[in-house]
């Protein structure tokens, strides 16, 4: 049976197999790519483990969610165009949902296997599962950016799903490291603190004085790394911590997680 050299170059593209293993796999698949896939599957995890060293800087955030639970998954890839494929956006969003089935418990070994021996032998790249989340709580709401390559989820305590949403795409935009002041880690408070009086190292001012001018580049940084104290991207007279109290004295930001590619 003769075999057309773009398909057998096809096949070794998508799973790395040497030519004559392919040519073989399709003789006995009468042409059918898919089936000449699953003939070579043994042999393509093999070759699919050499693809693994492969960078992936390319990649999709998927997301799924009920009414109390909000799943999310980073699949990352070698390249733009294989970001864009249906196959692989599909798979990603099988995984979100799989991961809002089963719970974080088991799901990066599922993940992982499933990856090795399906998804990288019918894409042809080194894919990785780059990071996944399970927020839960009462009110969920979530942002993903129209690229898909950037994600915010927020679980509150009351509030309504409108709001949650809101403070989601606040993540997105503006990055936020942990809810207030108070939650930033001791030693990375000092550190800023020493660079602070390292720029004041050759002004002329009273100790008191170079406390204030501290404290204030403190608040400063505040606002750039705790959500609470952020100003809000839709309303700059605003910070975070005042759209709260204006919802109500009982909505509280229960949890929150950015994820990109």
């Amino acid at each position: 049976m003769t075999i057309d050299l773009k398909i057998i170059t096809q096949l070794r593209n998508q799973t790395g197999a040497g030519i004559a293993d392919c040519q073989s796999a399709l003789e006995e698949a009468n042409s059918d790519l898919d089936k000449a896939i699953e003939i070579l599957r043994k042999k393509g995890e093999i070759k699919a483990a050499k693809k693994a060293d492969r960078t992936t800087h390319e990649g999709v955030v998927a997301i799924a969610k009920n009414k109390t639970k909000t799943a999310v998954i980073v699949l990352t890839c070698e390249t733009d165009f294989v970001s864009r494929n249906e196959n692989f956006i599909s798979a990603a969003s099988e995984y979100a949902n799989k991961l809002l089935a089963m719970g974080e418990a088991g799901f990066e070994n599922w993940a992982e296997e499933n990856i090795k021996k399906d998804l990288v032998l019918k894409i042809g790249e080194n894919i990785n599962l780059d990071d996944f989340g399970l927020l839960e709580g009462e009110t969920l709401g979530f942002y993903l950016h129209s690229n898909k390559k950037i994600a915010a989820v927020v679980s509150l305590v009351s509030g309504n799903e409108e709001l949650a949403n809101v403070l989601a795409m606040q993540i997105v935009a503006m990055s936020p490291k942990c809810l207030r002041p108070e939650d930033l880690p001791v030693a990375e408070l000092a550190k800023e603190k020493e660079i602070y009086r390292a720029q004041m190292k050759d002004e002329n001012k009273p100790v008191e004085i170079r406390e204030k001018i501290i404290m204030g580049k403190l608040n400063k940084y505040y606002e750039e790394v705790c959500l609470l104290n952020q100003q809000f991207i839709k309303d700059d007279t605003k910070k975070i911590a005042d759209l709260l109290k204006e919802a109500g004295e009982d909505v509280v930001i229960k949890e929150f997680r950015k994820f990109s590619v």
